[in-house]
């Protein structure tokens, strides 16, 4: 159903009753690390001003807002909602955005439950749902490329150059999150044993030509538990979708999947299973030359990001102490920071066995109360 109203004064009304939404009490609210969700009922006014929810009364939406965060990982398009344009004529499990506002967006909400809520921590996948997920991966590399945004001028790996394309990501996790955030946390790494050239020397240990070149494509390259929604389709059966897309990039489809293997905690049977069921999916639906050198060149890019993972892992957990941690908060921040560094300390080919518990607990007492000594604003990041 289309609206009478004049184009811009249509946009002025939408926004208002969407602010007005949005303020309303009573909604589900939802806090990731870039967006705070509150999840409404669009009301009949707005439901029908937006073309949704005419035959389904009380239909809800998601209002998202971003929030300010420590910048970890490339954004390559700024408009979330341009890359749902994008993919939500390819794909019907994503959710559509109705009206972006530049500083908040509202997207269509998918009811059920997400994965992270319906397993147990550790509970294995199961075949379904990873054939599902395979499958997902195959039609996003489907999507057409002509439909994505434009790429800006800061992107700039040559189509198809794995090497390059690895080379960009390690260069933003140098740039923008090691050497950025190296004044308050680069003691706290020295202490826990980082090298001021982490990225560099893991970069230095890949040959040259060690990368195969493979066709680019679209990449979610955050598909983990709580991004997939386990929701009901007609006739009840189990349907996933994947939610979340701000991060999306383009580029090397090998880093997709590994950023899939590692944030999804598969157990080992379940990473080889996942890497042997995202390739069939790929050749079967026509991208065979996406999985060309696939036996070498995704431990690359899982070593990658093990590495990378270190920057913001062991900076959330130190910003989570927030500013009068107990002891119980310590242990459960080093925890965090163990784990990182036990999965990144043979990728960054570094002697020993890494930190021990105490060790890491020493160095973030002290990195906290210098930390609180220099009045630093607080924030989970």
């Amino acid at each position: 159903m289309s609206s009478p109203l004049p184009r811009r004064a249509h946009q002025a009304l939408v926004r208002k009753l969407a602010e007005t939404r949005r303020r309303a009490p009573g909604g589900d609210v939802f806090t990731g690390h870039h967006n705070t969700n509150v999840i409404l009922p669009l009301g009949l006014p707005l439901a029908l001003l937006l073309g949704v929810g005419v035959k389904v009364f009380g239909v809800r939406g998601k209002f998202r807002t971003p929030v300010e965060t420590v910048e970890v990982v490339p954004r390559l398009w700024r408009r979330e909602s341009e890359v749902l344009r994008a993919v939500s004529r390819s794909l019907a499990q994503v959710p559509r955005c109705l009206a972006d506002f530049d500083d908040w967006s509202l997207h269509t909400y998918l009811a059920g439950e997400p994965l992270s809520g319906v397993l147990e921590p550790g509970e294995p996948v199961g075949e379904d749902r990873m054939r599902a997920l395979a499958d997902f991966f195959a039609r996003v590399a489907s999507v057409p490329i002509d439909r994505l945004p434009e790429l800006p001028e800061s992107y700039w790996p040559a189509e198809g150059c794995s090497r390059q394309f690895l080379g960009w990501l390690a260069k933003f996790a140098d740039d923008k999150v090691h050497r950025v955030n190296e004044e308050r946390f680069g003691e706290l790494f020295r202490e826990l044993g980082v090298p001021d050239d982490a990225i560099g020397q893991f970069m230095e240990h890949i040959p040259d030509d060690a990368l195969t070149d493979r066709p680019f494509t679209l990449l979610h390259t955050d598909v983990h538990r709580g991004n997939v929604v386990v929701a009901k389709a007609l006739g009840g059966r189990e349907q996933l979708c994947v939610i979340d897309w701000e991060l999306a990039l383009y580029g090397d489809p090998l880093h997709d999947l590994a950023t899939h293997l590692v944030r999804m905690n598969y157990d080992d049977a379940e990473r080889r299973h996942m890497t042997d069921l995202w390739a069939r999916a790929m050749r079967d639906a026509g991208h065979e030359r996406m999985t060309c050198g696939m036996e070498t060149d995704l431990s690359h890019y899982l070593d990658f990001e093990y590495v990378q993972s270190v920057f913001p892992d062991v900076m959330r957990a130190a910003l989570a102490l927030g500013p009068a941690p107990a002891d119980g908060d310590f242990a459960v921040a080093a925890g965090r920071v163990l784990r990182a560094m036990e999965r990144a300390w043979k990728p960054l080919h570094l002697d020993g066995k890494g930190p021990d518990p105490a060790t890491i607990l020493k160095a973030l007492r002290v990195w906290h109360e210098r930390d609180l000594a220099g009045q630093r604003p607080w924030c989970d990041a």
